[in-house]
C-alpha cells in the first residue's frame, strides 16, 4: 500500500530511492516512455542540490567512446568495459533466477556481471561476462582449515575458475561500502548443495560454519597484498586484477600507494565502493556510521594516486547509488573511469523496496531462496529489462 498508494513522487523519507527515481528505473527497463511535464519537482535552491553544467557546444552521443579498456602493463588479458555494470550481489543473496537473468542480460547488453563474494555459481555462467570478486572466505578458491570455519586460499582451486572464459577480471574484496570491516558466517545447516557448489565447500553433509572474516588470511600489509596480486594474475593467465574497497583511514589508501612503487607492483584497477551502498542485511552501525561516501572515497583514491604518479595505469571502478545518467556523469567527473550498479539493477528485475532482503521473504523473488518466490521470477522476461535499464542509462549520461 506504501509503494503503490501513499508515497508522492519525492517525498522525504523515501529512502534509499524516492519513487521518482524508481519510476525512471521501471521506465527504462520495460523501454516505457520516461519523460515527465512541467519541469522538475526539486527545490533548486535547496541544500545539497547537485547539478551538472551544460556546454553550449554539445558533442554528437556518437563521438563519445562508451567503453573503457582496463590492464596496466602487466596485464596479458586487458579487458573493455562498458560505462554501467553489474555490481557484486552474490548467489545466496540474491536467488538463482535473479542471478541468471542479471547474467544473461549483462550478455545481452555487453557488460560485466560481479559474482559477489560468494563465489561463481552455475547461474553467473549464463553467458554474460563475470568478474569474479575474491572475499576473505575465498569462496572458489579456498579450503576449510580449521572446525571454527576458518578458510585458506588455494592456488590450484584459484587456477581452475579464474582461467574459465567466462571470467574477464578478478576483484580482491577488502571491504565493502555498506559494511565495511564487517564479517560474516553462514551456518552449516543453511549450506545447501548449490551455495556448496558456488563456494567450492565441497560435498556434504556440511557440520561447519561458512565464515568471511572482517579481514583477509593471504595477505596482512600493503606489500604482501602486491605480491597477492601479482600472484592472482600468473595464475590467471594475465588477467585484470584489482581489489574492492570503502575508504576509511585515507593514510592507509597511502600505504598502499607507497607499496605500489616500492614493489613495482600494482592492480589494474581499484573499485571504490561508497558507504551509501547496498546490502541484503549489516548491523545498523555499520550502514549508518562507517565508511566514506563515494564522493569523498573516490576523491581521495583518484587524488593520491594521481599524486603518486599511478594514475594512468590503473582504472578506477565506483559504486555506491549509481542509477540514472546524472549519477553515472557525476560519478565519473569525480574522477571515476567506469560504474557499478547493484540496487538499480534488482529495480529493473522489479524490486519494489519492500526492505525485506534480511528475511527471506522478498515478494518478487529476488533476495530470497525462497523456491516458492523465487518461482514468480520470470528469467527471459527479466534479461531483456536488465539490458533495456543499462542501455537506457548510458545513453542518458
Amino acid at each position: 500500500i506504501q509503494q503503490y498508494f501513499i508515497e508522492s513522487d519525492e517525498g522525504k523519507g523515501q529512502v534509499p530511492f524516492t519513487r521518482a527515481a524508481r519510476s525512471t528505473i521501471y521506465q527504462r527497463a520495460k523501454g516505457a516512455p520516461d519523460t515527465r511535464a512541467l519541469g522538475t519537482r526539486r527545490n533548486v535552491y535547496g541544500e545539497g542540490f547537485e547539478w551538472a553544467n551544460h556546454s553550449m557546444f554539445p558533442v554528437s552521443a556518437d563521438e563519445v567512446e562508451a567503453r573503457v579498456a582496463i590492464g596496466g602493463p602487466a596485464c596479458l588479458q586487458p579487458y573493455s568495459a562498458s560505462l554501467l555494470n553489474i555490481s557484486a550481489m552474490s548467489f545466496g543473496a540474491l536467488s538463482a533466477p535473479a542471478i541468471e537473468a542479471l547474467n544473461k542480460g549483462a550478455k545481452r547488453g555487453g557488460f560485466y556481471h560481479n559474482t559477489g563474494e560468494g563465489g561463481i555459481s552455475r547461474f553467473h555462467l549464463s553467458g554474460g561476462d563475470v568478474v569474479w570478486n575474491v572475499g576473505t572466505g575465498y569462496f572458489g578458491c579456498g579450503k576449510t582449515v580449521d572446525a571454527d570455519g576458518a578458510r585458506a586460499f588455494c592456488p590450484d582451486q584459484f587456477t581452475e575458475n579464474a582461467t574459465k572464459d567466462q571470467v574477464k577480471m578478478i576483484e580482491i574484496k577488502l571491504s565493502q561500502g555498506a559494511k565495511p570491516a564487517h564479517g560474516g558466517i553462514l551456518p552449516a545447516a543453511k549450506i545447501t548443495p548449490l551455495i556448496s557448489e558456488a563456494r567450492g565447500l565441497g560435498d556434504g553433509p556440511w557440520t561447519t560454519d561458512c565464515a568471511s572474516p572482517p579481514r583477509h588470511a593471504a595477505f596482512s600489509t600493503p606489500s604482501e597484498l602486491m605480491g597477492f596480486i601479482k600472484q592472482l594474475r600468473e595464475l590467471s593467465g594475465g588477467k585484470p586484477i584489482g581489489f574492492k574497497l570503502c575508504v576509511g583511514q585515507p593514510h592507509e589508501f597511502a600505504a598502499l600507494c607507497h607499496a605500489m612503487i616500492d614493489t613495482g607492483i600494482s592492480p589494474d584497477f581499484i573499485t571504490v565502493d561508497g558507504a551509501e551502498g547496498g546490502t541484503g542485511a549489516a548491523p545498523p552501525e555499520f550502514q549508518d556510521s562507517i565508511g566514506m561516501p563515494l564522493a569523498e572515497g573516490l576523491r581521495i583514491v583518484d587524488g593520491f594516486l594521481t599524486g603518486a604518479g599511478l594514475r594512468e595505469n590503473i582504472k578506477i571502478i565506483a559504486a555506491g547509488k549509481v542509477y540514472d545518467g546524472f549519477s553515472l556523469v557525476r560519478t565519473l567527473a569525480l574522477g571515476a573511469d567506469v560504474t557499478n550498479c547493484a540496487r538499480g539493477m534488482m529495480f529493473a528485475l522489479g524490486c519494489i523496496q519492500a526492505l525485506k532482503c534480511n528475511t527471506n521473504k522478498c515478494p518478487t523473488g529476488i533476495a530470497t531462496q525462497d523456491a516458492r518466490l523465487s518461482a514468480g521470477l520470470h528469467v527471459p522476461t527479466k534479461e531483456y529489462r536488465v539490458a533495456n535499464f543499462q542501455a537506457a542509462t548510458v545513453h542518458a549520461a
